[in-house]
């Protein structure tokens, strides 16, 4: 029996929260759906940072951003820490990145093989934070209430240029692989089809837009005022302007809106993955796993976007289906970085093979439907608007959040799911309080790794000028092709070049 292809299909900023597969009321989710209800639901993952790009370096490496430096957006991610892809190509499989990853280095390939389209986030490292500065915005690219307020439908944005052109790039690299089959390639394939939506700019296709009216759009649940918010959610409330630039109901309404529109819209693109792997033959072969880099506040708690440990930013939707997969939910806490010791155990690899420390533990048990006994996320926060790193143990029900300079924030889900209510102070929760403290200070030395971060931020400054003063060539990928060999040309008999490309091929018919 052939070892199962790897599928992955991620969303960028979708919470759980907002998936039809996780109890949205009105949201339209049929494809999403349709996989959990064959295969298994994770009810508590999450990312292990809650911002692009070291939620996918973590994604990756299956390491921990602390451990290989990837700290914020303008990260390197050092083309010498191996990553899944690597593992699965030394298993022989091969490997495909369609879309965003959000790779910050001249490393655009990170054991990838084949890279099909360009990223759509620049590759250097113009978003560098000053934790010098952590008051002063990131000139062009913080976030603003700006683009809440400018909710709506659109023809067409960069976003949905970009990942119309990943939907296409996917399937044409899907069909190869039928192609491939058909002349009797066996190998397994590892493909991650990565779209932007929803991330914002909440600016939907008019068809999704009009798939709700503003009576399907629940408003936030719970909302607090800057003045109501702990310290950490008050510095990201300030940096993204929500504490001084005031928002309508509309306005609210209509960025929930057209992120529900979105979501949808992500979802047509995963039915369209799904429908590919039947088209070749390969979906009874093939795990697929639906997930998504982190969540959006979208409003709750008066907050926005990411970059806190709140359940909307924090938490990612995790789906599996595919042989060997139960169909169930698991309510075991998980995270992104338990993804590369799954995919290695799935390709029929072994811990052996690791190059680095893995920091995460196969989900396949959990996928079986069997007991796992570990029920621990990890996650650290090391970018903008903060002056120091930020931690959350999640443990069973509970999760802690620990800043050196702020009070510490202790929540038990089980019962306070909107996280109400901090019960790091509270009697009751006071041995839970202690045993968490005594967690962060045994994991982290955070005053050496706020060190650590200061110096590769004036590092990387440092090189962005000297970049931006005398460009040279760019690290952004640029996909290569080679026109003169696609299609129909003269050095290829059009007979060949038509049996080539013709999925199904036709079958021989003897005389």
């Amino acid at each position: 029996m052939r070892r199962p292809n790897i599928v992955v299909v991620m969303a960028d900023q979708l919470a759980p929260h907002f998936c039809g597969a996780y109890g949205h009321p009105t949201v339209k989710t049929p494809h999403m759906d349709a996989l959990a209800a064959r295969g298994m639901r994770f009810d508590a993952a999450y990312c292990n940072s809650p911002l692009c790009a070291p939620s996918r370096f973590a994604f990756m490496s299956g390491q921990l951003i602390s451990r290989i430096a990837a700290y914020d957006n303008a990260s390197e991610f050092r083309a010498s820490v191996p990553t899944f892809a690597h593992y699965l190509q030394a298993l022989g499989y091969r490997t495909c990145l369609s879309g965003k990853m959000h790779f910050i280095g001249p490393d655009q390939k990170h054991g990838f093989q084949d890279r099909v389209t360009t990223d759509i986030y620049p590759s250097d490292f113009a978003w560098t934070p000053d934790w010098e500065a952590p008051d002063e915005r990131i000139d062009k690219w913080y976030h603003n209430m700006q683009t809440v307020k400018e909710s709506g439908e659109a023809i067409a944005t960069f976003q949905t240029d970009y990942d119309d052109e990943v939907e296409f790039a996917t399937r044409r690299w899907l069909i190869d692989r039928g192609r491939d089959r058909a002349a009797g390639d066996e190998a397994p394939f590892c493909l991650v089809a990565s779209f932007i939506h929803p991330h914002d700019p909440y600016v939907a296709k008019p068809e999704w837009w009009n798939l709700y009216s503003d009576d399907d759009v629940p408003m936030p649940e719970f909302t607090l005022t800057p003045e109501e918010q702990d310290p950490f959610s008050r510095r990201v409330m300030d940096g993204i302007e929500a504490s001084y630039v005031p928002l309508t109901e509309q306005e609210v309404r209509r960025a929930r809106r057209a992120y529900l529109a979105n979501v949808s819209y992500f979802d047509r693109k995963l039915g369209a993955m799904v429908k590919t792997l039947d088209e070749i033959g390969e979906l009874d072969n093939t795990i697929v796993i639906v997930t998504a880099d982190h969540g959006d506040m979208l409003g709750e708690r008066g907050l926005w976007y990411k970059m806190n440990f709140f359940e909307h930013s924090a938490r990612v939707p995790l789906i599996m289906t595919g042989p060997g997969v139960a169909h169930g939910a698991a309510s075991n806490a998980c995270s992104l970085l338990d993804l590369l010791p799954t995919f290695v155990e799935i390709a029929g690899g072994s811990k052996a093979m690791f190059g680095e420390p893995v920091d995460g533990r196969s989900l396949m048990p959990l996928a079986r439907g069997e007991v796992d006994p570990v029920d621990e996320a990890i996650g650290e926060y090391c970018a903008e608007m903060t002056p120091y790193p930020v931690f959350m143990i999640r443990s069973g029900p509970l999760k802690y959040i620990h800043c050196d300079p702020d009070p510490p924030q202790l929540y038990d889900l089980s019962i306070d799911p909107l996280e109400k209510r901090n019960r790091a102070t509270d009697p009751d929760y006071a041995d839970h309080a202690s045993h968490f403290a005594t967690r962060v200070s045994q994991r982290w030395d955070s005053e050496k790794l706020r060190s650590d971060i200061i110096a590769t931020q004036k590092s990387r400054r440092a090189l962005h000028v000297a970049m931006e003063a005398n460009p040279g060539e760019s690290w952004d990928y640029n996909p290569p092709r080679d026109a003169s060999q696609d299609y129909v040309r003269n050095h290829v008999d059009w007979t060949v070049a038509a049996k080539r490309y013709r999925y199904p091929p036709l079958k021989e018919v003897n005389e």
